[in-house]
């Protein structure tokens, strides 16, 4: 990856991160962290991935987080010194669960070793 798209990136995560923590209002949307951001290579378009604290408000907090792009994106930018904000879309992240699986699966395999 390219290095400027990657300070793109970490760039857009921090600052996501500070507007959803105390700009933006939405009671779905406590208790978000952004996890990472993948921004196209022309900069139109950024995937950028979140988790949330409490599992089972998952899709309400993704509602919520698309439905508020457009104010996330306005107060970007005045924070990121870019000419254009590229077009955001917040997914879930399913690394996480995905390695606390596998952190369980080898527990387990230890347990039966004993």
């Amino acid at each position: 990856m390219n290095i400027k798209i990657e300070r793109i990136s970490d760039m857009l995560v921090e600052q996501i991160s500070y507007v959803l923590a105390t700009e933006v209002k939405d009671k779905d949307i406590h208790f978000v962290t952004v996890t990472d951001c993948k921004v196209a290579s022309d900069l139109s378009y950024a995937k950028v991935y979140v988790t949330v604290l409490d599992e089972s408000k998952k899709k309400e907090t993704l509602k919520a987080l698309n439905n508020a792009k457009g104010f996330i994106r306005s107060k970007l930018f005045d924070r990121v010194d870019i000419r254009h904000i590229p077009e955001l879309e917040f997914v879930y992240d399913e690394s996480i669960a995905y390695g606390q699986n596998i952190e369980k699966i080898i527990e387990e395999i230890h347990e039966d070793e004993k």
